[in-house]
């Protein structure tokens, strides 16, 4: 029997997310990994597949960038959609055998997994034929709301991108877009459905059980290889706040970033930020948790290296002096559009936007 590969890798920047299909496709080519499911949630981002009309984008960029949406191109099929916080997102990662090397099938079998996941928790859906996607109420009716997206692609039978399931999903968001360009219906989510929120994870452990059962596979749970920190430490406030970047020595890579490090063993994600700060900077100071955690390739490694990663902050006196450690050649205190520009992985930029919205800590 064949094995299914399930990661649920919580938040995923969509760049990274990408780069993980990317990768995931080429060492399931060339065989270096099994079939794969990969179970993520997006920030706020709208996703255009290769029939997409820019007019199906009906917010103007300000818009967009007061909700802090992203827009993306993608080589999926279909239109424009939407992903964000709330909503499970489905990237199965499959090398289809001989008997499995029909598009239409493949397309049913994730509307299956789709629909079957939903009839666990009490809801009834189905496909409407001239639609894409997984839909609640009937076909022609005025309360046909679609629940779940899908866009693929297949090259040589292997499959990318995939499936978004609306949980508790902003619904709110979807007015931003006339979603896979279809006016004459409305979007749902199984929240709004049941009438209250939807555990995330009960969700995505019935997506897995799902799809193994339809794709006669053995599922295997995957988890990530590395844990790591990323802190961005700041002075000052406002137009003046000014972001700490260190400079990687050339045969650590030689480009910029924020104090970044590895969880040691037994160590939690503050610990370790705490001494990542002081074994990269010399300073001692408490780090504050941005609540944020998020998932991503190590490199171009094949096959795969996960990474979880866990932002942190920490706030400095203007005063506060720098000692470099080995791993960094140079320090500069930079304005937040600078570090913006020179950080070269969403993770890190991320970090820092986050950094700068959370509450200074007081001292006593």
């Amino acid at each position: 029997m064949n094995t299914l590969t399930v990661f649920r890798l919580g938040r995923v920047e969509y760049e990274d997310g990408l780069k993980l299909m990317h990768l995931f496709g080429e060492a399931r080519m060339q065989g270096l990994v099994g079939d794969t499911l990969l179970l993520l949630e997006h920030p706020p981002v709208l996703t255009l597949g290769r029939a997409a009309k820019r007019e199906n984008i009906t917010a103007t960029d300000a818009r967009l960038l007061e909700e802090g949406v992203e827009v993306f191109d993608t080589n999926r099929g279909g239109d424009v959609t939407y992903h964000g916080p709330g909503q499970v997102v489905g990237y199965p990662i499959l090398l289809l055998p001989p008997e499995r090397q029909d598009v239409r099938r493949y397309v049913r079998d994730v509307e299956r997994g789709l629909i079957q996941t939903l009839a666990g928790f009490g809801l009834t859906a189905a496909p409407i034929p001239r639609w894409p996607g997984v839909w609640m109420g009937q076909e022609g009716s005025p309360d046909a709301r679609k629940i779940g997206a899908i866009g693929v692609h297949l090259s040589r039978w292997l499959t990318t991108h995939g499936f978004a399931l609306n949980v508790n999903t902003r619904l709110e968001h979807f007015q931003l877009i006339v979603p896979c360009g279809i006016r004459e219906a409305g979007v749902t989510s199984m929240q709004r459905e049941l009438g209250h929120a939807v555990s995330v994870p009960d969700v995505e452990e019935a997506l897995a059980r799902e799809f193994s059962q339809i794709f006669d596979a053995r599922r295997v749970d995957g988890a990530v290889s590395l844990r790591t920190v990323s802190v961005a430490v700041v002075k000052g406030q406002g137009p003046e706040a000014r972001v700490l970047l260190l400079k990687r020595t050339p045969e650590r890579g030689g480009f910029w970033q924020t104090v970044t490090g590895r969880l040691e063993p037994g160590e939690s994600p503050a610990e370790a930020a705490r001494r990542e700060v002081a074994e990269e900077t010399g300073l001692t100071v408490e780090p504050v948790d941005l609540s944020y955690r998020h998932a991503f390739a190590l490199g171009d490694a094949l096959p795969p290296k996960l990474v979880e990663e866990s932002g942190f902050a920490v706030h400095v006196a203007s005063d506060a002096p720098v000692r470099l450690g080995p791993e960094h050649e140079a320090f500069e205190w930079v304005d937040v559009p600078t570090a913006l520009q020179r950080l070269p992985f969403r993770g890190l930029r991320e970090t820092v936007a986050r950094a700068l919205e959370a509450r200074r800590p007081t001292t006593a």
